[in-house]
């Protein structure tokens, strides 16, 4: 049942994704969901019947865009705060999709984990957008909710990588967001245990400087490292690339899901 904290209309707003076929309720303040979740989704591999894990879900608005694309796979979305994952899974309910809704720290131990259904090596693919502003060079918000979701602690993308790690099967997918300033970061937590990694960036527009980096990397994968040419979000005129609309609008995935 959804928290009735959530059910004024003046904590929440309805907002409309992938071209009006999602549609999320999520906080008016704080976090909202935006381009790096629907960017997230479009690379993430998936396939019916496979088990998808979402970390950080929020509202759902990844998980439930993969769900959209990817009919039949078994959505478990991970969220540490209750009036968060109490909207992930009226979100999921009002959009007729099937997804299990764990309020589950993704630091927690393995003991816990297997106390909400996720055991080790029981899972096909794990999509994350973890924290990632660096404290020290970040002017964090007042609001906590968006600091939580904004401000990495110095062992975010270890913790969250080694939990990934964990629950994958050998052969299992991340796919993960990221700054782009740290992709240095990224390749050193993605060195212990995967392999097969794939670099897409993400530029603001055409000759100007990478602002994300999206991901993928295989467990116990030895594929060489690829690295993806770059997707523009704007064309030089300022107006939104073709290319990002049909992103943005589900009507196309990126390469990371293709293989």
């Amino acid at each position: 049942m959804t928290d009735p904290a959530w059910t004024e209309a003046a904590d929440v707003t309805e907002d409309m994704f992938l071209g009006g076929q999602l549609r999320l309720r999520q906080p008016r303040r704080g976090h909202r969901a935006g381009h790096d979740a629907i960017l997230l989704a479009a690379a993430t591999p998936a396939r019916a019947g496979q088990r998808v894990l979402e970390f950080g879900a929020g509202v759902g608005a990844a998980g439930l865009s993969v769900a959209r694309r990817v009919a039949g796979i078994d959505l478990v979305l991970v969220e540490i705060d209750p009036a968060l994952a109490a909207l992930a899974r009226a979100n999921a309910d009002a959009n007729k999709l099937n997804a299990q809704v764990a309020v589950l720290d993704v630091t927690a131990s393995s003991d816990v984990f297997a106390a909400s259904g996720l055991i080790p090596d029981s899972t096909d693919v794990v999509l994350m957008n973890p924290p990632f502003n660096d404290a020290g060079r970040h002017r964090s918000s007042p609001d906590p909710m968006r600091k939580v979701a904004h401000v990495a602690a110095a062992d975010t993308l270890e913790t969250w990588t080694h939990a990934a790690r964990r629950v994958l099967k050998s052969g299992g997918v991340l796919t993960l967001i990221w700054r782009a300033d740290g992709l240095a970061e990224v390749l050193a937590a993605l060195d212990r245990g995967f392999g097969s990694i794939r670099i897409l960036p993400v530029h603001p527009d055409p000759g100007v400087a990478a602002i994300r980096v999206i991901v993928s990397a295989v467990k116990g994968g030895r594929a060489p490292l690829v690295l993806h040419p770059g997707l523009a979000l704007q064309e030089v005129d300022g107006g939104a690339s073709a290319e990002a609309q049909a992103i943005l609008a589900g009507t196309t995935a990126l390469p990371l899901a293709k293989g």
